[in-house]
């Protein structure tokens, strides 16, 4: 050491001083600690580092802190602490208590930090209360009581009920509210003319519903922007009714047709059946001549004058069919 160079021994102490003061500033936030000293916000240097230690980032801390200082909220180190812990939006939840005091909207830091930490977004919630949302439906389609399809879309102006923002229903159940009730209030119309005359009842009977039950909104007004008039549903339901009865007469009709055609053919095997039978008896008659005529029962002459009646008969037969060309067999 006696040896050595006191401007090499200053050169590596001024070092070495150099790296300790580059650790402590990089551990302790001296910067961000006399920032909140110069805007009247009292922490100190320990708790800044104890920060550290529970790996929560001082800056989000200590800047909403001194926000809500200059706006006078009153508010805590550890509130805000807890709330960035528990994984809320500290800034967040300071900027809206900011906007709320502004407003005159009585909201306290932990009903804003369980909005925050139910996931909604409680900024965005004051702003819609100060300036109400317009939610816009989308085509709704109903028929009335004619049987006419109408076709309405409405915009709904709501506006944030900070009491109901935690448990209380979204956008998406104002507009399926909304569409229930248009469906309702146009299938009640006598006539789709009434409410093409008198959009203004549509809106009318869907408010008086009480429709933001239950929800985190409170519904200011339900505007009709455009109604169309669609199909005539009514006189389709009738033209498929009548389709669907013409296919099952015509299906009664063919099954009838079918059975008049099955006794038909039945009745044509009776009759070849009979001529059977006749041609089978027929076939009889000379044996019972000849049996009478070996019993001396018919004479000659008898039979001689049958035959003559037989071709007399066929003779006057073949006259008929030859003077009438229509007539079969």
């Amino acid at each position: 050491m006696a040896g050595l160079d006191p401007l090499v021994i200053y050169l590596v102490l001024g070092a070495l001083i150099v790296i300790v003061i580059s650790v402590f500033l990089s551990f302790v936030p001296i910067m961000l600690w006399i920032s909140a000293l110069a805007s009247g916000v009292k922490i100190g240097i320990f708790t800044l580092v104890a920060m550290k230690i529970r790996r929560v980032v001082p800056s989000r801390i200590v800047n909403p802190m001194i926000k809500a200082t200059k706006a006078g909220l009153g508010l805590s180190i550890n509130q805000l602490e807890s709330h960035y812990l528990a994984g809320g939006n500290v800034d967040r939840v300071v900027n809206a208590l900011i906007a709320a005091q502004r407003a005159n909207i009585d909201l306290v830091f932990e009903r804003a930090a369980a909005i925050d930490l139910a996931g909604r977004d409680v900024l965005q919630a004051v702003q819609m209360s100060v300036n109400p949302k317009v939610i816009e439906t989308p085509l709704v389609a109903a028929v009335a009581s004619d049987g006419i399809e109408v076709k309405v879309r409405a915009r709904v102006t709501v506006r944030a009920n900070i009491d109901r923002l935690v448990g209380g229903a979204g956008e998406e159940t104002i507009i399926a509210r909304v569409g229930e009730g248009i469906v309702t209030t146009v299938g009640s119309a006598s006539s789709h003319k009434e409410t093409l005359e008198n959009p203004d009842t549509i809106s009318r009977v869907v408010l008086e519903k009480g429709l933001d039950s239950g929800t985190a909104f409170e519904i200011l007004s339900i505007d009709i922007a455009d109604v169309d008039v669609g199909k005539n549903i009514g006189a389709n339901l009738q033209t498929e009714q009548a389709e669907a009865d013409k296919q099952i007469a015509q299906a009664k009709a063919e099954e009838r047709r079918a059975m008049a055609v099955a006794q038909e053919q039945e009745m044509k095997a009776k009759v070849e059946e009979m001529r059977a039978k006749v041609v089978e008896a027929e076939s009889k008659v000379p044996l019972a001549m000849a049996d009478a005529l070996r019993d001396g029962k018919l004479g000659v002459m008898d039979y001689m004058n049958l035959k003559n009646i037989d071709a007399d008969t066929n003779m006057r037969d073949s006259f008929g069919k030859s003077t009438d060309p229509d007539k079969t067999e």
